[in-house]
């Protein structure tokens, strides 16, 4: 497998990984079909979320990342306020949501955009709500990983930065840095546990003299611990639930369908899940049927030639 497989493995791992939670949200574990049952489209009878989407479309979480990916293939660089008007753009004027239609927006990120709309600083912005801990800043920040050909620190310093605009407490911070840290050894060809043990150890020598992002990775994210998760919305809950099956799963579709039968945020939770998953096993091992299903992959594909295909 190539890098440009992974990585494309990984842009549409998250995409297809978000589709295929979009109808199971908010339901309970107890509540979400059987494994076999997981599909696009839910068995008939099953109460869909999001009604009147169709099946195979992405949503906030894919928008954003592609808003993301997109706003660093321009500037060649991360740069918060490119990234803030582009965000503003999906929230205003649908920019990458699929059919230009936004179905779906955290009430922390829709907080943030409408002050940074009203003028607001974007670096102030996601911390409207000072304790906010919502996963919105994990959902989008792989694209980053993808892209990125600086050193670690460099790495970890953007994906800090990619969620000042809506999500900026420092949990946030440190969850979507050692998400991209675990992202970029598997780009690497690492197996999944080494991955992890590496990205931990990375984080923490980039951490040592930064005590207040130490204390956060230490006591809030728990590296030491098993990884255990619920697939809520709650930052570290979902890294931990991507982490937890990450360890688990087999294949691609294992991953994300064990993200969907864990209930409540399932498109996040196997977009998250998705996105690694989708580098570790490779493109071509995300089924054929879920990406011929997934909405909008022409626009996609340009994306990703112009991101990914001098690799």
């Amino acid at each position: 497998m190539d890098n440009y497989d992974r990585m494309k493995g990984g842009l549409y791992g998250l995409l297809v990984g978000d589709a295929l939670g979009v109808p199971y949200e908010f339901h309970l574990a107890a509540q979400i079909p059987s494994y076999k049952e997981i599909e696009m489209t839910p068995p008939t009878g099953f109460c869909r979320a999001h009604a009147g989407v169709e099946p195979g479309t992405w949503s906030d979480d894919g928008a954003q990342a592609l808003c993301l990916l997109d706003s660093l293939l321009a500037c060649g660089k991360f740069d918060l306020k490119d990234f803030s008007d582009r965000l503003l753009a999906w929230y205003q004027d649908g920019v990458w949501a699929v059919d230009g239609v936004v179905f779906d927006i955290g009430v922390q990120t829709g907080e943030a955009l409408n002050a940074y709309r009203a003028g607001e600083k974007p670096e102030k912005c996601g911390m409207l709500r000072q304790d906010g801990k919502g996963n919105g800043a994990l959902m989008r920040v792989l694209p980053l990983a993808l892209w990125h050909r600086g050193e670690d620190r460099e790495l970890v310093s953007a994906a800090h930065g990619q969620c000042l605009i809506t999500h900026g407490n420092l949990c946030n911070q440190v969850c979507c840095a050692l998400y991209c840290l675990a992202a970029r050894c598997l780009l690497a060809g690492t197996d999944w546990k080494s991955a992890l043990a590496k990205a931990v150890a990375v984080l923490r020598g980039i951490y040592r003299d930064m005590p207040v992002y130490e204390q956060e990775l230490e006591w809030s994210v728990r590296p030491d611990g098993p990884w255990i998760g619920n697939g809520s919305g709650y930052v570290v809950d979902c890294l931990r639930s991507a982490f937890m099956i990450m360890g688990a799963a087999d294949s691609y579709e294992d991953a994300v369908k064990r993200a969907v039968m864990l209930g409540d945020d399932t498109d996040t939770t196997a977009c998250v899940t998705g996105g690694l998953a989708g580098i570790l096993y490779g493109f071509d091992d995300i089924p054929i049927r879920w990406r011929d299903a997934l909405r909008g992959k022409a626009a996609v594909e340009k994306l990703i030639q112009r991101g990914f295909g001098v690799y």
